[in-house]
């Protein structure tokens, strides 16, 4: 199983984190969109690793057209020597229509033509297919060799697609060289909704599961003592609480039972009742999320619950120092 871990914003530092963490043995380093680009990060981190990949995790699509993101992705991988992956998400209607003015409009099927049309623009800059992408969302039927890259030795970086419902994990299968498992998920919602969802979506290409990386960033609770897994264990309750206010995910919540939370957390965060919306997730439930230890223990417990099926991970929330990155990825070696 690979190891990715998360690399931060700041610019000046970001170059020596990527060298740590590279050396102390991860096979990916992640850079995610919430306050800042994701895409500066990993170009510092570029010139600064020689064997890692470096992952959006997650570039928000529906933010931008699919030349804009066609540009960023070649420029990153070629910079990257071939090691950069897409990874792509729809973020929600709020967001995508209230905080970056753009269109919102059947997720899925607009991921998809996204995607498909990424390709159509790197087949005419790698192969020197013609351009004539004509979309149901998005058109694409101009390239002038002026506005066509030239550095193509390393070709186009591998897309992996965020998805929690099934019809955006099916287009995962279909299209995409991953699939990003949302944190936000149990064990019993991975099984028998998303990995049956991806292979309808493989069915519909014609691959198979042997042809996509599935990567699940997991809820971990890192801690040495009784006393900092308690301090952990209620940040990451509010955390769990504040993804399961969300409408779209109360299905994750159905799958271990307690579907009926998701109205009482979405009414409580409507409220602002940031802390009364963790004491909802008891422990029984976080127990679902997350895993709970010192870096070995959650290293090993991811694996033992999921080494079948997923093919790289994360501890996800968990600050890690050096030696215990150390002891996380010895861990899942």
């Amino acid at each position: 199983m690979k190891a990715d871990a998360g690399i931060g914003w700041e610019l000046d530092k970001v170059g020596k984190q990527a060298r740590v963490l590279e050396d102390i043995g991860y096979d990916g380093l992640k850079s995610i969109e919430t306050a800042h680009d994701p895409f500066m990060p990993l170009l510092v981190a570029s010139q600064n690793t020689e064997k890692a990949e470096l992952i959006t995790g997650i570039a928000v699509a529906f933010a931008r057209s699919p030349m804009i993101m066609a540009n960023l992705g070649h420029d990153l991988n070629a910079a990257a020597k071939g090691r950069h992956v897409l990874g792509l998400g729809s973020q929600i209607r709020p967001h995508i229509q209230k905080r970056f003015s753009m269109p919102w409009s059947a997720p899925a099927a607009r991921m998809r033509e996204f995607i498909l049309a990424l390709r159509a623009i790197w087949a005419n800059w790698y192969d020197d297919q013609p351009l004539e992408f004509l979309g149901k969302y998005y058109t694409h039927t101009l390239m002038t060799p002026f506005f066509a890259p030239t550095n193509n030795e390393y070709g186009a970086p591998k897309v992996h697609l965020a998805a929690v419902g099934p019809l955006m994990t099916e287009v995962a299968g279909e299209v995409a060289d991953g699939l990003l498992v949302h944190g936000f998920t149990t064990e019993a919602y991975l099984r028998n909704v998303t990995l049956p969802a991806l292979d309808r979506g493989l069915a519909r290409s014609g691959r198979t599961r042997a042809d996509v990386e599935v990567s699940y960033p997991v809820f971990s609770i890192k801690g040495r003592d009784e006393k900092e897994i308690a301090a952990a264990s209620k940040a990451m309750r509010e955390q769990v609480a504040f993804y399961g206010s969300t409408p779209a995910y109360r299905p994750v919540l159905e799958s271990i039972g307690v579907g009926e939370v998701q109205g009482e957390l979405n009414a409580l965060s409507k409220q602002g009742r940031w802390e009364a919306m963790g004491d909802v997730i008891t422990a029984d439930v976080l127990d679902k999320f997350a895993v709970s230890g010192d870096a070995t223990e959650i290293g090993v417990q991811i694996k033992s619950r999921y080494s079948d099926i997923i093919d790289r991970t994360s501890a996800a929330y968990a600050s890690l120092d050096d030696a215990e990155h150390a002891a996380f990825v010895s861990a899942l070696a």
